[in-house]
């Protein structure tokens, strides 16, 4: 009976340690655009659903009219409903060659850019609800969103200043952005908007650990997702991506192209950590970035920052990702 006893604790020691080992993850993205935010978010949810990792909420760059429809939809084909969704504050916009539309006219949304609250008010409340240095921040475009976080004032959700709040709660950043050791107008380091990537990192002083085009680049995945169903929302996004996109139209045979996959090792990383078997990380020095968000990596002491750098060859974590993108779908029967 004492023994038993003892196997009781240890089972709920080891359940509760695994329970606090699991990576609470906010997902900052411009959805719509790129097709690999698609590709990151279904990783997610198979995280999400596995236990791996908890997705607390999606916080969408992209004020496209369908942006937060696009979301939805995906959120509920993988049968999370309920992770909540913030769009960046401002009025919407039209551009018909974002994939959110494809995937909205197709499958079934109840939410709209409309339909939910201003991303940084409903990241001061995530982070106010969760304890101090429990929360990753996955981001995945341009970081309009984290500087309006960081610049916010307090409110009824907590009496802190943004950066007050991001410092308690925040266990770290990741980022897909920037190249390294140095890169032009890397675009989520650009979007547009000059100065925000340089005032972010300038302000922010939790860990930061930053994966740079030079990897996604050479990590082609998509074609693959021409044997999905043509009602699955990675054949939806990716089709029309292949199809319209500025950048991929000119290539498109009518069938889904491979395409860079960025975005998916942010992810990758931000819930599986530093595996000796795919990446290394780069200490020692920090990201100089400037207003038009160039960057390059200054050699130097340690700092809170460091990247990621690519030790296998680009096609096994291609095939690893792709096995994580289609999580509920037995790859070999594809």
């Amino acid at each position: 009976m004492i023994r038993n006893f003892f196997l009781l604790i240890l089972f709920i020691a080891f359940f509760v340690s695994n329970l606090n080992a699991q990576p609470k993850i906010i997902f900052d993205t411009d959805f719509g655009g790129d097709a690999d935010d698609l590709g990151a978010l279904s990783m997610l949810h198979g995280f999400h659903q596995s236990g791996e990792a908890e997705l607390l909420a999606v916080m969408i760059w992209n004020r496209e009219e369908y942006s937060v429809a696009g979301v939805d939809a995906t959120n509920r084909f993988y049968g999370h409903p309920d992770i909540p969704i913030a769009v960046r504050e401002g009025e919407p916009h039209s551009l018909d060659w974002n994939f959110s539309r494809a995937i909205a006219q197709e499958l079934t949304y109840e939410r709209t850019n409309q339909d939910v609250p201003g991303a940084i008010d409903l990241y001061r409340e995530i982070l106010s609800s969760h304890e101090d240095n429990s929360v990753i921040i996955v981001t995945v475009g341009p970081l309009a969103n984290i500087q309006n976080l960081l610049q916010s004032g307090p409110d009824h959700h907590s009496d802190l200043t943004g950066k007050e709040l991001f410092h308690q709660k925040v266990e770290k950043m990741v980022v897909m952005g920037g190249e390294y050791p140095e890169g032009q107008q890397e675009w989520n380091f650009w979007g547009g908007m000059e100065g925000v990537t340089q005032y972010v990192f300038d302000h922010v002083e939790v860990p930061v650990v930053f994966l740079g085009y030079e990897i996604g680049i050479r990590i082609q995945t998509g074609e693959i997702f021409n044997k999905l169903p043509e009602d699955h929302p990675l054949y939806l996004g990716f089709y029309h991506f292949s199809k319209y996109a500025p950048w991929m139209k000119e290539r498109f045979n009518g069938r889904i192209l491979n395409n860079a996959t960025y975005d998916q090792t942010a992810v990758l990383y931000a819930v599986r950590g530093e595996d000796p078997d795919y990446w290394k990380k780069v200490e020692g020095g920090y990201n100089e970035i400037d207003e038009n968000g160039d960057n390059r990596w200054i050699d130097g002491e340690v700092t809170n920052q460091s990247y990621m750098r690519l030790l296998v060859e680009p096609d096994v974590l291609a095939r690893k990702i792709e096995k994580l993108m289609l999580f509920e779908l037995d790859i070999a029967e594809l």
